[in-house]
């Protein structure tokens, strides 16, 4: 029989686990408890169970979330919400098939650094580094556009308006990515496929964007992923480049996977 937690202390340790569990994807505590506008040293013993946010602070960590108050009571992991196309049982045993249990041998959880063209020049290439955590059941993606990529395009810089997110979902002969930034304002969908090499560590496949169909504008491109490891130290040299580039500028394998001189079609 399912018992749900009643002592205080009880409580205590559900919310601990669950928020460990949430913030499990995020690479940095601090920078977390920033934009959650709580203090680090309260956050950790939220963390470990020892204390309990006030009642407004726990409905800005669940909205931060975009979870409800079941996690005082059930662990999020078992969680389920009917408007979750992932979980609503029409949508299960298709999307959700995909989405949920993607095996870390298959595209594990760490940093990831990519590159392809830019769909705004041409004749330069974009490289950044995204996140790839499990949530749950859920492997979900998280990145930030590059300042010159958005400032090219007369858009805001700052962190929200940069931030993107996607769910991966695994394929019969691949990976793919729904990404979107903030409140959907513009999606696009990524396929990769492994690719042998000596650490076996390359996705290659494409990007598309989800915009209208305009005479010499690029709507696909390839695209290249290169896993790096779950220690932000391995990744750092990779976020210090990251931006537009040459093509005579990309790490040589990235060049070849990409095909500069060969039209995607």
């Amino acid at each position: 029989m399912k018992t749900t937690p009643s002592s205080p202390a009880e409580l205590r340790a559900m919310f601990g686990a669950n928020l460990r569990r949430l913030a499990a994807g995020y690479p940095s505590i601090s920078d977390l408890s920033r934009q959650l506008h709580i203090n680090r040293t309260q956050f950790n013993r939220y963390l470990s169970g020892e204390s309990f946010p006030r009642p407004d602070v726990l409905a800005r960590i669940c909205a931060f979330f975009d979870v409800d108050g079941r996690v005082l009571l059930e662990p999020v992991d078992q969680i389920s919400n009917s408007d979750d196309p992932i979980s609503n049982p029409y949508l299960r045993d298709y999307v959700g098939a995909g989405a949920q249990d993607v095996p870390e041998d298959v595209f594990p959880s760490g940093f990831y650094r990519f590159a392809r063209r830019s769909f705004v020049k041409q004749d330069i290439f974009v490289a950044a580094l995204v996140f790839i955590s499990r949530q749950g059941r859920t492997t979900c993606m998280r990145g930030f556009e590059a300042r010159e990529a958005m400032q090219i395009q007369d858009l805001p810089t700052t962190p929200v308006a940069r931030e993107f997110r996607g769910l991966v979902m695994q394929q019969e002969d691949g990976i793919s990515l729904f990404v979107s930034r903030h409140n959907a304002m513009t999606c696009s969908y990524n396929y990769l496929s492994r690719v042998a090499s000596f650490e076996n560590n390359f996705w290659v496949g494409y990007v598309t964007r989800t915009v209208p169909e305009a005479a010499g504008e690029v709507r696909a491109t390839r695209l290249v992923y290169e896993y790096l490891g779950k220690e932000f130290s391995a990744a750092l040299p990779a976020a210090r480049e990251a931006g537009y580039c040459t093509a005579e500028e990309l790490p040589p394998f990235h060049r070849r996977l990409l095909r500069v001189d060969t039209p995607f079609s």
